[in-house]
């Protein structure tokens, strides 16, 4: 495809792509996106989206990334759901493969995002997004007067416990230890909390549930295998993301956990090549954010290839 180069190809989709997607296809620069099989990213998984902006009675995840997709089509953006398997950034014009295909542009934008880390536990994979989520700021509120559980023992679970303790009437802290990664104020702040509980020696071994969702989990004693049962209709697992960064295969700088460090505004150490989203941040990990930096991206990446003009 030497004959053919992209101006932009947007790797991954989710807020942030599919954000970049419709500036620069607005920009009439016809952008090329790698939405990936997985397409829509991290909300594809939450059942209801109630703190974006311009949806009064909320929205799905899925159905919010349709209607992000089909208005960055509706401009020019050209959609294709196969995944990148690695780049080439060692010159220029960058090399994008594709299922053995090689496609080529004068920038890349990369929105693939982070996932959360999962257990893996029986009766986990059916309850994801009907009553198990990896993000209390989003669907911490759906979970009103109900015991709900957070697995994890760093800051973010301490972070998720403390702020669903607004809506729910018991927050379970589940941890395989006694002894947290969370910083000491965190810990104590959630030990003082009287809404808060938390079981130490604990981890889950299998989620419980019926034809309406969630009803609890079996926690078992990692010391003598020793099982019991606790109640609760929600539960959110912070046990940590991991950036979707490897097909780089360390071309684009990454910090130690693998998340693309921005150099300038969204430019990476790369010039030419940008970044948006989760893959950038992970503070916020919130679809306004990403599509607010998917945005910026984009912007950059116009400014850029016209001051770089081939």
């Amino acid at each position: 495809m030497g004959d053919n180069i992209r101006n932009v190809i947007i790797i991954g989709s989710g807020p942030a792509g599919y954000t970049a997607g419709l500036y620069n296809a607005r920009a009439l620069l016809e952008p090329l996106m790698f939405a990936g099989y997985m397409s829509g990213g991290q909300l594809m998984l939450t059942s209801d989206i109630e703190n974006f902006p311009g949806y009064p009675t909320g929205i799905g995840g899925p159905e919010m990334m349709m209607e992000l997709r089909e208005q960055a089509e509706r401009f020019g953006l050209e959609v294709e759901d196969k995944d990148v398997e690695r780049i080439d950034a060692s010159s220029r014009p960058f090399k994008v493969y594709v299922e053995g295909e090689e496609f080529q542009a004068h920038s890349l934008i990369i929105c693939t995002g982070a996932e959360a880390i999962w257990l893996g536990v029986e009766g986990e994979e059916e309850q994801k997004g009907r009553g198990i989520s990896t993000c209390a700021t989003c669907d911490g509120a759906f979970f009103r007067d109900e015991e709900v559980l957070v697995i994890g023992g760093g800051d973010s679970a301490m972070e998720e416990a403390t702020f669903l303790t607004r809506f729910a009437s018991k927050v379970t802290l589940v941890h395989r230890r006694d002894v947290f990664r969370a910083s000491k104020v965190m810990v104590e702040r959630a030990r003082e909390h009287p809404k808060i509980e938390i079981a130490t020696f604990s981890q889950v071994k299998r989620w419980l549930s019926d034809e309406k969702g969630l009803t609890g989990a079996v926690l078992e004693d990692p010391r003598d295998g020793s099982e019991r049962e606790i109640a609760c209709t929600g539960a959110f697992i912070a046990i940590g993301h991991k950036p979707i960064s490897a097909f780089l295969e360390g071309q684009v700088e990454t910090d130690a956990e693998g998340y693309i460090v921005a150099k300038d505004h969204t430019m990476t150490s790369i010039p030419g090549i940008f970044a948006a989203g989760d893959i950038v941040d992970s503070r916020y990990r919130q679809a306004i954010t990403a599509a607010g930096m998917g945005c910026q991206a984009a912007i950059d990446a116009e400014r850029w290839l016209e001051e770089n003009a081939h």
